[in-house]
């Protein structure tokens, strides 16, 4: 593996990144790139190796330092093709660490893709083909949700059908700034962010309590 490559995976912090957990990422970009001739993983115009590994694996490896580590469980809500869940996934094999990592998805397709992956590197993964608005009195660690729903019916879902849980990841993109402005009118938030790593217009949000206030 070339030092462009390892150096791509070096960058995100706190995470002292192995040579094998670089070989699995790199492998599962080109089962993504593989499925994605079947079905949408990522958009087909977006394809190409470097971007996946910048725009979504790096992306999604970026937020580990947020995880609940502590927790038995965490739970990636639409997750899609695997991010961030299964790179989160992929990355707890290497801290040895036994949290099951819920990946919430609806659509069988995906569902199967993302039983693949798990099977073929062994990840500590429960892939849950269910619509997560329908799963109630959820208990879990960590929620992360990368390019799900928009920031208000995440808050909303969590607050109505997640019973017990120790912080919210999201993904912020270039109007993050403007969204969370407006929600901070009807949540009050305990959160920090951090500036992302693939995006100079991008942040993560790390929300640790929610309330809805009444207004």
């Amino acid at each position: 593996m070339d030092n462009t490559i390892l150096n791509s995976y070096y960058k995100i912090p706190n995470f002292n990144v192995s040579r094998e957990t670089c070989n699995e990422l790199e492998i599962l970009i080109s089962m993504i790139q593989e499925k994605n001739k079947e079905i949408n993983i990522i958009s087909k115009k977006m394809e190409e190796k470097d971007y996946i590994r910048e725009r979504h694996i790096v992306d999604s490896a970026q937020i580990i330092d947020f995880v609940d580590l502590n927790s038995n469980t965490t739970s990636d809500l639409g997750t899609g093709g695997g991010m961030p869940g299964l790179i989160v996934a992929i990355v707890m094999k290497q801290i040895k660490n036994s949290m099951k990592i819920k990946l919430y998805e609806k659509s069988y397709h995906k569902c199967v893709f993302l039983k693949e992956v798990s099977k073929k590197f062994s990840l500590n993964t429960e892939v849950i083909q269910k619509d997560i608005f329908a799963v109630k009195d959820i208990q879990t660690g960590t929620i992360m949700s990368r390019a799900f729903k928009p920031m208000p019916i995440i808050l909303n879902l969590v607050n109505e059908n997640f019973k017990k849980f120790k912080n919210i990841i999201l993904f912020m993109g270039k109007s993050g700034r403007n969204i969370l402005n407006e929600v901070l009118q009807e949540w009050d938030l305990d959160f920090e962010e951090k500036k992302s790593l693939t995006s100079k217009d991008s942040f993560i949000l790390n929300i640790k309590k929610i309330n809805k206030k009444i207004l």
